[in-house]
């Protein structure tokens, strides 16, 4: 199983305030690192304990200060793409979704919040009540169509993951297509401008503005996130081979990748309807075979922008700690 590794600045013995944008503040700096651990055969090794791990930053060690077994507990966002792409298979995302509360821990706490051309909703605020939870994603499944407004469902999202315990694990989990109406509009507009020969790479994905203010929130509050991308999104998949669509649809997709790869997650993509129950379990299982590690970087409080380059090692050597390589200290 792929190893994770989320990246956070995060509140060490301070206060922590909230500021008019809802972005969480603070005072004191230390990187909280989630990260998984498999053997060469790519099992997941989930017995290790703090000596177990050397972390380094910017090539230099750094002392472990706080460390949570894989057991400890997380707060989850179940992200429901509700717009008139998945009217078809509601029944199947149903499914799917109770095949993942089963697979969760007593003690991890989920909220569901749904998008779709009415906006983004908070249908269930955080709560370990299996029931409550199931019952409902059921009904939050009955309704919704129009649009899909994913980035700004997923900023209502981290906005509402920061009200949970600081240093609680935190995750989203989210079932969509990618296609974004805003950012797609934005995509467009650049395509129409570019010649027959450029439009393939007229797009520059990780440049959108819409992703890197996700991406900000996300490092902040350390959220992994895990994007379960439906096949109605795929490029390849496409009825019609424009050139201006696929560019469209591939750049969607690719900030997917970016979503998942920047915060630690995974991104599952969806070939077939009937993947839906094993890859969120995929992703429950992911999620029970994090660590947390959290460390004090060599210069704590500095915001500089630059990017901190982060190597984690296991004490056993036959065992490999996959890591994300760092983080952006704003």
């Amino acid at each position: 199983m792929v190893g994770l590794l989320t990246v956070l600045m995060i509140c060490a013995a301070s206060t922590v305030t909230r500021a008019q944008d809802d972005v969480v503040k603070t005072d004191t700096s230390l990187v909280q690192l989630s990260v998984g651990v498999v053997d060469k055969q790519g099992h997941p090794i989930t017995n290790l304990s703090a000596n177990d791990f050397v972390i380094f930053e910017d090539g230099v060690r750094r002392p472990i200060v706080h460390f949570e077994p894989t057991d400890a507990p997380f707060s989850l966002v179940m992200m429901l793409d509700t717009s008139g792409s998945t009217l078809t298979f509601r029944q199947q995302i149903n499914q799917a979704a109770l095949r993942f509360l089963d697979a969760l821990g007593p003690d991890d706490r989920v909220a569901v919040i749904d998008f779709n051309g009415k906006g983004t909703k908070l249908q269930l605020p955080f709560t370990t009540d299996r029931r409550r939870i199931a019952y409902t994603i059921g009904i939050t499944l009955q309704a919704g169509k129009g649009e899909t407004p994913l980035y700004d469902a997923l900023k209502y999202s981290l906005k509402e993951l920061a009200h949970e315990e600081p240093r609680r694990r935190k995750a989203i989990v989210v079932l969509t297509d990618g296609i974004d109406t805003e950012a797609r509009n934005g995509d467009r507009a650049i395509v129409s401008k570019a010649s027959a020969e450029d439009v393939s790479s007229a797009i520059k994905a990780e440049t959108n503005s819409h992703l890197i203010s996700v991406l900000n929130d996300a490092d902040r509050q350390g959220v992994t996130i895990f994007p379960l991308a439906l096949p109605s999104g795929d490029p390849k998949k496409l009825p019609l081979p424009d050139p201006a669509i696929t560019a469209m649809y591939a750049a969607a997709r690719t900030r997917l990748e970016v979503l998942a790869n920047r915060t630690g997650g995974r991104l599952h993509e969806i070939h077939r309807l009937d993947d839906l129950s094993r890859l969120y379990a995929e992703v429950a299982a992911d999620l029970r075979t994090l660590y947390t590690v959290v460390y004090q970087p060599p210069n704590p409080g500095v915001r500089d922008g630059k990017w901190r380059t982060i190597r984690v090692e296991v004490a056993r050597g036959e065992l490999v700690a996959s890591t994300k390589p760092g983080y952006y200290a704003r």
